[in-house]
């Protein structure tokens, strides 16, 4: 599962940076915290058994974080300032723990996040922690790594905003810092909304208080709490201005607030919460992929359904056509061809010789097939139905503008359009040649069973419509005559006819029909069904920068680790 977080996670993160959200810059912004939040939480799953325990500072600008994490170590180890935005990198201070046992595994943590030197964090590489010790005494913190964290609500904070989940993430304690100022600040209860799932003890601490205004704010926080969190209002600490020292002061009798909760961690249940934070937000994670999935189907299904009606057209007008199937009448040329003809005049035998022995040299190097290509009228359909195919997909997609990768297919297509029509009608030409085998077949077939019929075989060779219709098929393969003409052809009609209606004439339509089912089935093979394959790719070429370009198996595979695959898994979706 993590995996798959980390991929979806980068292709929001590429797709943000191509500007392409239209509007939706908010949304995945959000969308963006969220993956970066469980990424973490999964990864710190992987190396809990290994860790202190862990305590995060987290708060608003100006509230006070580091000031307090100072109070809490009894020491001045995190650096304070007036300025916005001062802290920039998580800091980790080391309590009464020793920091070589957990380096290895925290910088395995916020990989590829770099650990330096407190007093050398760099401010213009925002991919930095750093982690010390300290040897002072305090009566806050239990043994534990404290976080100080930078803010997450100011106009820059969108730069080190990684730092900050990686570091709530890590935490088993959160300790919420606001100031009478910042309490309500929306910015401060999307956080804690967004990190609702992981379940973490907090204690809110309201920094800079007054006497007198504690109340009021303590009733404001319950109601904005109800109103972001389902969970119980966790405890809050006042800190009262100072204004002697202008450092927060912890009462005597809250000393000890950090160590209760720190008796109600429960890290046994990380994988819970882990399923937990998944299902708060698989669905609106993955709504644009599904978007897309459904897109990608209907694309599909437009190809299939423009196809299947090419090929419900070629199977009209073509092969069920009376007066335009011309590939039968080709194999009764051909059949007429391996029969003797003796009551042909002795010059037409003659003729006949001097043409078909250059003939038979032409056939035996397979050019005359490729000649009858250029006559056929099953190959201007076929080309005009590749035609209309792409025309029709392409008026298709005009009508749908309803999302980006619409367009992005429709731009697709037309640059596709003309190489589309060149591989497929190139593709139609090799299956017209190949049939030709399916052609001679079925006149071989024919020939056979009429030597079964000698009565049959002596009247056909007895008739001047015979000697005729072998001349045009000569003259066909001649190149004298195109087989649209030899299918016109009245010795031809003439000679079907009296093939029809003798003893093979059941035969013959078997024959004949036969014919058809191969060649409907060779033309979907050969030319429409690549044709289709190609088309339902297109969407595969598509820039990958601007889409998810995550399959439905991945998600698909993902899903099934919900729950840990449980059946119920999905069901709480």
């Amino acid at each position: 599962m993590l995996e798959f977080i980390s991929l979806l996670l980068k292709r929001y993160q590429i797709i943000q940076k191509a500007n392409v959200l239209n509007g939706s810059h908010y949304a995945y912004q959000q969308t963006l915290e969220q993956l970066t939040l469980t990424q973490a939480f999964f990864a710190k799953g992987q190396h809990k058994d290994n860790l202190p325990l862990q305590i995060a500072v987290v708060g608003p600008t100006q509230a006070g974080k580091s000031s307090i994490v100072n109070v809490l170590l009894n020491s001045t180890s995190a650096g304070v300032s007036p300025l916005a935005g001062y802290t920039v990198h998580p800091q980790g201070f080391c309590y009464d723990i020793d920091v070589t046992a957990c380096e290895q595994y925290l910088a395995e943590y916020f990989f590829p996040f770099m650990s330096s030197v407190t007093n050398q964090l760099n401010k213009s590489n925002y991919t930095c922690y750093s982690l010390s010790s300290t040897d002072t005494v305090t009566p806050y913190l239990p043994p534990s790594i404290l976080w100080d964290t930078p803010d997450f609500d100011s106009i820059d904070s969108t730069v080190y905003r990684e730092g900050v989940l990686k570091t709530i993430a890590l935490a088993d304690m959160v300790i919420l810092i606001v100031s009478k100022e910042k309490y309500a600040d929306q910015s401060v209860w999307d956080m804690m909304k967004c990190i609702e799932p992981l379940r973490q003890p907090t204690l809110i601490c309201v920094n800079k208080l007054h006497e007198g205004s504690e109340s009021v704010v303590l009733e404001s926080l319950q109601e904005k709490w109800r109103e972001t969190r389902r969970d119980a209002f966790p405890q809050v600490l006042p800190l009262f201005y100072q204004k002697n020292t202008q450092i927060p002061e912890i009462a005597q009798s809250k000393k000890h607030v950090l160590f209760e909760l720190a008796k109600k961690v429960q890290r046994e249940k990380q994988t819970h919460r882990e399923q937990k934070l998944l299902q708060t937000y698989w669905q609106s994670w993955t709504a644009p992929l599904r978007e897309e999935h459904v897109i990608y189907d209907a694309w599909h299904q437009l190809v299939d359904q423009v196809v299947e009606q090419s090929l419900r057209n070629y199977a009209r007008d073509y092969l069920n056509h009376p007066r335009h199937y011309e590939t039968f009448q080709q194999a009764i040329a051909e059949l007429l061809l391996l029969l003797e003809i003796p009551s042909v005049a002795r010059v037409m035998m003659t003729a006949r010789k001097a043409l078909l022995y250059p003939l038979k040299k032409l056939r035996s190097l397979g050019r005359s097939r490729a000649n009858l290509a250029e006559s056929s009228h099953e190959m201007t359909m076929i080309k005009q139905l590749i035609d209309h195919s792409l025309t029709e997909l392409a008026h298709q997609l005009l009508d749908k503008n309803t999302h980006p990768l619409w367009r992005d297919i429709s731009l697709q297509l037309r640059d596709h359009h003309s190489g589309e029509a060149k591989v497929s009608f190139h593709n139609a030409q090799a299956y017209h040649q190949l049939f030709q085998q399916d052609v001679q077949l079925a006149a071989q077939g024919l020939y056979h069973k009429l030597e079964e019929q000698p009565l049959v075989l002596n009247t056909l060779r007895a008739t001047r419509v015979s000697a005729d219709a072998a001349v045009l098929a000569l003259t066909l393969y001649a190149g004298g005559i195109g087989l649209h003409d030899l299918v016109i052809a009245p010795a031809m009609l003439t000679l079907t006819n009296l093939l029809t209606e003798s003893a093979i004439g059941n035969y013959m339509r078997k024959v004949e029909s036969d014919l058809k089912v191969r060649q409907l089935a060779a033309v979907k093979a050969q030319i429409f069904d690549p044709m289709s394959q190609r088309l339902r790719d297109l969407a595969q070429l598509i820039n990958s920068d601007t889409h998810f370009a995550i399959s439905s198996k991945q998600l698909l595979d993902a899903e099934a680790q919900l729950d840990g695959g449980k059946p119920h898994g999905l069901r709480l979706l």
